[in-house]
């Protein structure tokens, strides 16, 4: 099992989004029958064979063992990924495109860049998986909090002329055996877990 997978293809996508197969995906994060299934969730059996076939139609499930109860034969399967994300490539007519637009002031073009991250790190993951590879990648995560708008403004400054000055430093547009990597940092507000005041809502 995966820690995460990505799903591409639209019918997976859909059949993942079914309220009913999300919650067996969750469950079989632990091996289960149908019959343990029904038990765990409160539905028939004869429902959950039937969402179970499509979870695994679609790979997001996959068969563990095979298990002879008298004249009957127990399937146990499990999740393939203990969380999935959806890439944009499954709504391919209507995924957003950065090259619309840009600006890096607004934070709709973020999201097209975000997704686009999503859409091309996952493509990466699914073909690095059928090769039993890893993909080199990095990537950092932090939390900052600006005394005020200007000292943000004075940030993103700063970052870029630094950025600009590495990838100037490091770039090799002559390196034949070199492969482009692409950079994406992005600043936005921290979102507030539930029951906890945003910040912007704050006296």
């Amino acid at each position: 099992m995966f820690d995460i997978a990505v799903i591409e293809e639209p019918a997976a996508a859909e059949a993942s989004l079914d309220p009913i197969r999300a919650r067996l995906l969750a469950a079989l994060a632990e091996p289960a029958s149908a019959t343990m299934l029904a038990a765990r969730v409160g539905l028939a059996r004869q429902k959950v064979n039937y969402h179970l076939r499509t979870l695994e139609q679609h790979g997001l499930i996959e068969l563990v063992e095979e298990r002879r109860k008298g004249n009957v034969t127990e399937r146990v399967m499990q999740a393939t990924a203990a969380s999935y994300v959806i890439s944009p490539t499954a709504l391919a007519a209507v995924r957003p495109d950065p090259a619309q637009a840009p600006d890096r002031l607004s934070a709709r073009w973020l999201l097209a860049i975000s997704a686009r991250l999503v859409q091309d790190v996952g493509a990466l993951i699914s073909g690095a998986d059928r090769v039993k590879k890893r993909v080199g990648t990095f990537a950092l995560d932090a939390d900052i909090r600006f005394a005020s708008a200007s000292d943000r403004a004075a940030f993103a400054e700063e970052l870029a002329a630094t950025v600009t000055r590495l990838v100037g430093k490091y770039h090799d547009e002559q390196a034949s055996e070199g492969r482009t990597h692409r950079m994406v940092i992005a600043l936005h507000p921290s979102v507030s877990p539930p029951n906890r005041t945003p910040d912007s809502e704050k006296p």
